[in-house]
């Protein structure tokens, strides 16, 4: 499963990038207004794939077809690598339709159930991003959402690759990767959170200092 980081925040792409083991980003209008309400998006989106390369879905904002379609156009115009990113509503499925015949890959977000992302497979999405916080929210299992959309992948053979977004904690994670996704988006906190443990922060100081016990009496041996 691969590692995407869910931000719009500049220094936390670039520490992701360096650390190596994130491959993506992806945005939403709510991330870049959080960084800066007057950012300019453009800017944003060229900026953070200079830092990390790799997939970045970047989303529309418009509730129409035309308008998806035509954002799509204007994104695409400026960065060509991009994902358009979006959302799980009937105009959008014509809108990633039409994207897919055009061979423009389509990342569906805010998708709730197994048949959202059913339509979104057969509408011809690149990726499909199943939230799993926002279900467990209202009180569903999005561990038992994720498996069922997971299962139909394995018995139907869907193309579409299956990201899990909305992580709110490390067990979303795992619980991710034992369902199957091909992708997990996490928020940066939650992804530094995960790297983390304090038997690892103890074993390690424990290892540093035994070193430094062993070079004090290797001094003492020789008589320095």
């Amino acid at each position: 499963m691969e590692l995407y980081v869910d931000t719009a925040n500049i220094e936390h792409i670039r520490h992701c990038a360096e650390l190596g083991f994130v491959s993506g980003v992806t945005t939403n209008p709510s991330l870049l207004a959080q960084e800066d309400p007057n950012v300019d998006i453009k800017q944003r989106i060229l900026e953070i794939h200079k830092l990390i390369g790799g997939h970045l879905s970047v989303e529309v904002i418009s509730t129409d077809t035309k308008g998806m379609l035509k954002e799509a156009d204007e994104i695409l115009s400026w960065f060509p690598d991009a994902t358009i990113k979006i959302p799980m509503i009937p105009a959008g499925l014509a809108a990633v339709k039409e994207l897919n015949n055009n061979d423009i890959p389509t990342n569906v977000t805010l998708v709730f159930t197994p048949t959202q992302a059913m339509a979104a497979a057969n509408a011809g999405a690149t990726y499909v991003s199943v939230f799993m916080g926002r279900l467990d929210d209202i009180s569903t299992p999005s561990n038992e959402v994720l498996n069922t959309v997971c299962d139909i992948w394995e018995t139907q053979g869907y193309d579409a690759l299956i990201i899990a977004a909305s992580i709110r904690h490390s067990q979303h994670l795992i619980d991710a990767a034992l369902a199957g996704a091909d992708i997990a988006t996490v928020p940066y906190k939650v992804l530094m959170q995960s790297l983390g443990h304090p038997l690892t922060e103890t074993g390690l100081k424990q290892f540093l200092a035994d070193y430094d016990r062993m070079q004090t009496e290797r001094m003492k041996a020789i008589g320095v």
